[in-house]
């Protein structure tokens, strides 16, 4: 499951060399996993992640505790989550998702989420109960990908579509929630979201004008 750990490496009985074991020792203390890191590889912006999580909604932070949200749904682009407000876990561990400092109280997004649906051997620790995997039945935020995306008034912002790797904020126009919706949904296709978001060369010309006219800038005074 996206969000979980990279395993670490294993050795056959036939390779235990004393050699072997300490170079093994040595790859095991450099891992990010023996660190207490994430270690994974890049899944692709929103556009190309969305499609292969169990869930995708809109909504707006209501609380946290330890490394979970409360994420009140305000709406649903893929899949139905049954109640008004869904349980998210984040970053923990070495378990690839995001910070939960990320995500503060009334922020509002758009999440593609996996559903947990197994709790791994060690995920729960009664000692702390508010740092873990997540429940069953509740969800978790991957951070190998553009997972998520900033939702602000009717327009939403982020690695949408074709944004550099492990990049979260892009250099890209806003697109309207509803087309978000429409490409989630299979009723707009990519090409439509390349060209929301695409910059517009007339408008960027028009804001460096307005920012030399403001200047004084003597090129643009007309005759």
């Amino acid at each position: 499951m996206r969000g979980a750990p990279a395993p670490l490496p294993s050795m056959s009985k036939g390779c235990r060399s004393l050699g072997a074991l300490a170079g093994a020792g040595v790859l095991l203390l450099l891992s990010p996993a023996a660190r207490g890191e994430c270690a994974c590889l890049w899944q692709g912006a929103f556009a190309d992640v969305q499609g292969d999580t169990d869930l995708v909604v809109a909504g707006e932070v209501h609380s946290i505790k330890g490394n979970a949200l409360d994420l009140r749904v305000v709406d649903e682009l893929r899949g139905l989550a049954y109640r008004d407000t869904i349980r998210v876990w984040l970053h923990t561990r070495n378990y690839c998702r995001p910070p939960i400092d990320d995500f503060p109280v009334g922020s509002r997004w758009v999440m593609a989420l996996d559903k947990i649906r197994r709790v791994p051997a060690g995920g729960f620790d009664p000692g702390t109960p508010n740092q873990s995997y997540g429940r069953r039945g509740d969800y978790i935020l991957s951070n190998c990908g553009a997972y998520w995306l900033n939702y602000s008034g009717e327009a939403v912002t982020g690695n949408l579509i074709d944004g550099p790797r492990w990049a979260r904020e892009v250099n890209r126009r806003p697109v309207l929630f509803a087309l978000l919706k429409a490409y989630v949904r299979g009723d707009a296709d990519r090409e439509a979201l390349q060209r929301a978001s695409s910059k517009d060369p007339a408008l960027d010309e028009l804001r460096l004008d307005t920012r030399a006219f403001l200047r004084g800038d003597d090129a643009l005074d007309e005759p």
